[in-house]
């Protein structure tokens, strides 16, 4: 991929800044705006990875531009929601999804970056990634949080997750990157379960 200059990085990043902002926003009046079933997404590890995916997408940047935007769009997400939720008399903190932004959201850019790109193996090792967080964000809601939220939620984030796997590796030129596909789901799935654990218990 050719050097961007600076004029286009800055486009980029205003760009996923902005798109940030208002798609926080937004998933604050999702949650009552959704059906139940659906409103957990508005704002869960899943909702907001996706959102950061299609926002660093769309700038197609190499790696280490995409980790950099990945960062300024979670934590725009987190900046939007909070501005909003605070507008509609809800009290917000966004300090502990804010910091989980700066530290996730380079590998969430990334990844993106990764998937959108041309070589093979950051292909593979970007639609592995991308899908452990929504597995690992959907088994967590069908046994952590089962008991106060809808199953329905839960069950499309493994499935969009497996699905968006599947349609990446059958792209994917050789078993080998398959496979790596396929082993990074697993590792991403364990870290992100293990995190979510940790931060969230």
């Amino acid at each position: 991929m050719t050097a961007r200059r600076p004029l286009h990085l800055a486009a980029d990043a205003l760009v996923v800044v902005l798109a940030g902002l208002a798609l926080g926003g937004a998933t604050s009046y999702a949650q009552t705006w959704l059906p139940g079933s659906l409103a957990p997404l508005a704002n869960s590890v899943s909702g907001w990875t996706l959102l950061t995916a299609l926002a660093v997408a769309s700038r197609r940047p190499g790696l280490r531009w995409g980790a950099v935007l990945g960062a300024a769009s979670f934590v725009s997400l987190v900046l939007g929601y909070t501005a909003v939720s605070e507008a509609r008399g809800w009290t917000y903190d966004p300090t502990l999804w804010g910091a989980v932004g700066v530290v996730a959201g380079p590998f969430v850019g990334a990844a993106t970056a990764g998937l959108v790109g041309r070589p093979p193996l950051p292909r593979a090792l970007g639609a592995g990634a991308l899908a452990g967080v929504l597995l690992a964000d959907g088994l967590r809601g069908l046994t952590v949080v089962a008991d106060s939220t809808s199953p329905v939620s839960w069950s499309l984030c493994l499935a969009v997750g497996l699905l968006g796997l599947a349609a990446a590796t059958t792209r994917l030129p050789t078993a080998r990157h398959r496979l790596a596909a396929v082993a990074t789901l697993a590792v991403a799935a364990s870290t992100i379960g293990l995190g979510c654990a940790t931060v969230l218990g």
